[in-house]
């Protein structure tokens, strides 16, 4: 079966979420289709991206969008009510660029990753098509709300607004949909979202395996850095979670890992917190912590990290926003905590039992194991785009 998918970033490095869940159903789908991945791209690519990319597969095409092009759309957006961040992505010669490769590589099968590629093939009604949700991104949206600043709560709001009609819009555009949990399935208000298929993440947990190296960290979080609902979750740990344990435990440190780390990160550090910025490997900062940390309140899908992190053996705290669409089980593979108050009292129960914190780490590793493959979840996936409509 030959697949045309069209992404909204350059799925390499894997450094955010939609990249990395673009990347493996690449590499997966690649595996037994011909696949033509189409990127868009809002900035400077990676030297090493395209190269990489051409190992999976020789179809790839990289649209660079103008920045000039995307204020325009942006401004325009102002008199629409399609949501800012599909003006953002649209541009009027790239869809006729990609029209045009989808007429020539005439695919049996369009696969779309989130709702800001939809603009692109909505009218193509002779392939059938796919709408990878991946989350609900108006209840990310609306999850910001009471954690953004005051001159932003009414362009949040009124996003979140368009997003979720906008989810709603599309999906009669599209034969197949998929999302990335039950949760967030949830959230996308149409009245046949019954049909929407739940394609989890994965972890490739022989990449993502634990080491014996010295541990430097008590605790650590990672991810995109620049990304808000992380921003929040790291500003969390230090300003309210942290404090807490201090009390007891006054030596206790943190390391916040990932790329791009905001400026208010940058000022989080001290004698007790580490910003790493970008690795060129992440499992180091797993290996070399003994606790991962993921309070996450605002946001929406499946932490990659948390997947990580228990693949490598870490015993993992987190929130139910978080817990939820995984179905982890809080003291069996997982601990889940709420307000500050309970995350700081796990830490430290974890940090004076040790043989418990090993107990809850093996768990979390079986269950990830058994649960997030993604051979397994893309060929759900698969089998999806493979049925009659």
């Amino acid at each position: 079966m030959r697949v045309f998918m069209l992404v909204s970033r350059v799925p390499w490095p894997l450094e955010k979420g939609d990249k990395l869940r673009a990347y493996h159903h690449l590499k997966e789908l690649s595996k037994k289709h011909e696949v033509f991945l189409c990127c868009l791209s809002d900035g400077k690519v990676h030297p090493e991206a395209l190269p990489h990319l051409l190992e999976i597969t020789p179809h790839v095409q990289i649209i660079q969008l103008n920045k000039l092009l995307i204020g325009i759309q942006l401004f325009l957006g102002l008199f629409s009510k399609k949501p800012f961040q599909v003006h953002y992505f649209f541009q009027r010669f790239a869809a006729k660029k990609i029209v045009g490769i989808i007429k020539k590589f005439n695919p049996h099968h369009i696969y779309c990753q989130l709702i800001r590629t939809t603009e692109y093939v909505k009218h193509l009604h002779e392939y059938p098509k796919t709408i990878d949700y991946m989350d609900a991104l108006s209840a990310g949206q609306r999850r910001r709300f009471d954690v953004s600043s005051f001159w932003m709560k009414p362009l949040i709001q009124e996003e979140a607004s368009r997003l979720a009609a906008y989810e709603n819009l599309i999906f009669d555009y599209f034969d197949h949909h998929t999302i990335i949990s039950e949760q967030d399935k949830n959230l996308i208000y149409h009245e046949q979202r019954s049909k929407i298929v739940i394609v989890p993440n994965g972890v490739d947990q022989v990449y993502f395996s634990p080491s014996s190296v010295e541990k430097k960290y008590d605790l650590v979080f990672t991810g995109n850095m620049n990304y808000p609902p992380n921003i929040d979750c790291a500003i969390r740990i230090v300003k309210e979670i942290l404090p807490i344990v201090h009390q007891t435990h006054p030596n206790i440190n943190l390391l916040i890992a990932g790329a791009n780390p905001h400026g208010r990160l940058l000022q989080l550090k001290s004698n007790h917190v580490q910003v790493s910025g970008w690795l060129n490997d992440i499992r180091t900062a797993y290996n070399e912590s003994r606790i991962f940390i993921a309070p996450m309140r605002i946001g929406s899908g499946l932490q990659n990290k948390l997947l990580e992190a228990m693949s490598m053996n870490l015993p993992s705290i987190t929130t139910p926003l978080a817990a939820k669409p995984m179905n982890a089980i809080h003291q069996e593979n997982i601990l889940i905590g709420n307000s500050n108050q309970d995350i700081a009292m796990l830490i430290i129960e974890l940090l004076k039992n040790p043989e418990e914190a090993k107990k809850i780490a093996a768990r979390g590793r079986q269950f990830v194991a058994e649960n997030f493959d993604w051979s397994n979840t893309v060929g759900i996936l698969e089998k999806t785009i493979s049925s009659p409509q």
